[in-house]
């Protein structure tokens, strides 16, 4: 390897002031016998000491192995270094899914010249891209160890420039947008030049991403480093790629959003599915319904207003991301509702709750409620308003329970009246009733604009019930198993799909039950393993519905909250969230073993960013690359 690794930092103090030492003892010896010791003692130091370890690595079979440095080793590499080059797309995450091409030369990179070129910040655009190379000074600053003082003869400037053709204005995340870039990095009259191809801000700023992990910290020389000989093409394989964050069940502060934010980024996830309110609590500060906050927050400091939604807006946009907001009905609502008139509720707290709800309180919307219904209209109003008029909206539809619907006596006076029955399909033509009112009352939100529609999988996507749905209107989000016949029958009816399958993306599984004894409803634990295996395509290929991959948009990491908040958030969330963010930007041929290494260095930058991601394995796994096998 032709390794651009200069100068070479002296170290070792504590071996030199052992040689003193031994070099005195050896003056009360004599002659050639005491010269003898110094030389067995010190012989192989001489090498070594001009770095920081007497270690280095050597990639070997898309490995990086750990030898001594010894007098042959003219250019030693640090292990951030070798694996940079070294294995299936070096360090990169997720995996590149076009051409890639990483040189075997780095050079000492000088961090505060790093400056954008060609560009004019005073674009809309040019502002978000200026950000990013904000962002991306202030991750390196953070990549470990003390860094060592450079100049301009030692460091080379990164000068990054964008195509002409970069639209300037549009920042606006749909399904259709286009997030590929293409980026080359290579040295240039002695500057490192990042010149970066993309049609969009979301593929110029996937670029800016995909260039911070192509910089290390050399703790050999103690030097930060650059590649500098790079061609990449990329682009996602599926459009939507998120993250559902539950603040209901409790509260998680607005620091805690905007580091799930900068972990989503890193791994070039694009939705941040804000789950909001539900039944336990309700924190969203509605401006036209200000009393539903005053009733249904934890405390009068667990709520986010208008202005701190704003501001996650904006910082999701700087990193790519869009903020999806969830208004979960007709059920899971309750708490904050008590102050609404005519019955626009039912079923809140009903006892026994195992009879009207999955988990305690229990509570649901009534379909037949006037009042309901134009307080509904509010809520949407507010929200699509707060979160910038998202090109989706989640609508929920989760969990909703007959039974509580059946045992209500204005509900059921209200559908005999109608003519109909009371049996279960006639509470079916109520949900859908339901429905059919909750959209246009969004479609007024948006200004008589049709967006579309997520729901969960339910009732409503039952064979018998799954007409009442139009997949023109509506995506639907699977949260049942992977093998759930649920899936073939939405393909078959053309429903674009998101899959958050619990089998393996339910990321709150696996700890105690909070209800009752054992363990929690969706045990075991998911590994990042599993994660990283559970493949959409492979699903529906399994299902025999190859030919309707084009309806699957992609899938969600989902973090429900009953057992988690704040100070848990992270390391549930990372770094297992990076593995789904490698599958749905990649869709990888390869299992996980071949990810391995990329993941565990992941982790580390998302430690380094101050995200505080689970161990995975011992860092002696890390150092000694394939050694830690089943």
């Amino acid at each position: 390897m032709n390794i651009i690794l200069e100068p070479r930092i002296k170290s070792f103090r504590g071996q030199q002031s052992s040689l003193r030492r031994t070099v005195a003892l050896a003056t009360t010896l004599s002659g050639m016998f005491a010269l003898l010791i110094v030389v067995l003692a010190f012989g192989g130091l001489n090498q070594a000491q001009e770095y920081t370890s007497p270690w280095h690595y050597k990639c070997d079979a898309g490995l990086c192995k750990k030898v001594p440095i010894t007098e042959q080793d003219t250019n030693p590499l640090a292990l951030s270094v070798c694996q940079l080059f070294c294995g299936q797309a070096g360090t990169l995450w997720p995996k590149p899914t076009g051409h890639l091409s990483i040189g075997r030369t780095v050079v000492p990179l000088n961090v505060e010249s790093i400056e954008l070129t060609g560009i004019s910040t005073q674009t809309v655009v040019g502002n978000l891209l200026q950000r990013n190379v904000d962002r991306l000074k202030d991750g390196v600053t953070k990549l470990s160890g003390p860094v060592t003082p450079v100049t301009s003869n030692t460091a080379a400037k990164l000068v990054i420039r964008f195509n002409q053709g970069l639209n300037l204005n549009d920042t606006k995340l749909t399904l259709d947008t286009d997030e590929s870039y293409t980026l080359r990095v290579a040295t240039v009259n002695g500057q490192v030049e990042a010149d970066i191809t993309a049609n969009t801000y979301f593929g110029a700023r996937h670029a800016m991403e995909t260039l911070s992990q192509l910089i290390v910290f050399d703790d050999l020389r103690n030097y930060i480093q650059i590649v500098n000989d790079v061609y990449i093409v990329d682009s996602p394989k599926y459009p939507y790629r998120g993250i559902l964050l539950d603040t209901s069940r409790n509260y998680v502060d607005k620091e805690t959003i905007l580091r799930t934010i900068d972990g989503m980024a890193m791994s070039k996830l694009n939705t941040f599915h804000w789950h909001i309110t539900d039944s336990h609590s309700f924190p969203y500060v509605s401006r036209t319904w200000p009393d539903f906050v005053k009733y249904g927050s934890y405390k009068p400091t667990k709520i986010y207003t208008s202005e701190m939604i704003r501001e996650i807006v904006d910082y999701a946009l700087v990193r790519g991301v869009r903020v999806l907001p969830e208004f979960d009905a007709p059920a899971h609502v309750g708490e904050g509702w008590q102050w609404v008139d005519d019955n626009a509720t039912v079923c809140f707290k009903a006892e026994p709750w195992q009879s009207y709800c999955v988990e305690p309180p229990c509570g649901q919307l009534n379909p037949t409620s006037e009042r309901m219904y134009e307080v509904l209209e509010g809520i949407y109003k507010d929200m699509v308003e707060d979160f910038e008029q998202p090109d989706i909206f989640h609508m929920g539809g989760d969990e909703v329970n007959i039974n509580c619907w059946r045992s209500t006596n204005i509900i059921t006076n209200w559908m005999l009246k109608k003519g109909w029955d009371l049996s279960e399909s006639s509470f079916y033509l109520l949900w859908d009733y339901f429905q059919e009112k909750a959209l246009d009352k969004l479609k007024t939100a948006y200004g008589g604009k049709e967006v579309p529609a997520i729901l969960w999988t339910s009732g409503l996507t039952s064979e018998e019930n799954i007409q009442h749905i139009d997949p023109k209107k509506y995506i639907i989000q699977i949260w049942t198993t992977g093998d759930d016949e649920t899936i073939g029958r939405l393909l078959r009816n053309d429903f674009k799909v998101i899959f958050s399958n619990y089998d393996a993306l339910y990321l709150d599984c696996g700890f105690a039950a909070w209800v009752g004894e054992g363990v929690n409803w969706c045990a075991p634990y998911k590994g990042w393993q599993k994660i990283y295996e559970n493949s959409p395509l492979q699903i529906v290929n399994k299902q025999g519905y190859g030919n309707k991959k084009h309806l699957i948009l992609g899938g969600e990491a989902a973090l429900w909250t009953e057992q988690a908040d704040s100070t848990a958030t992270d390391s549930r969330l990372w770094p297992r969230s990076a593995a789904m963010g490698e599958r749905l930007w990649s869709e990888p041929d390869s299992s996980w073993h071949h990810a391995e290494q990329r993941m565990l260095r992941q982790r580390e930058r998302l430690v380094e960013r101050g995200i505080d991601a689970d161990s995975l394995q011992p860092e002696w796994c890390l150092q000694n690359q394939g050694s830690c096998y089943a």
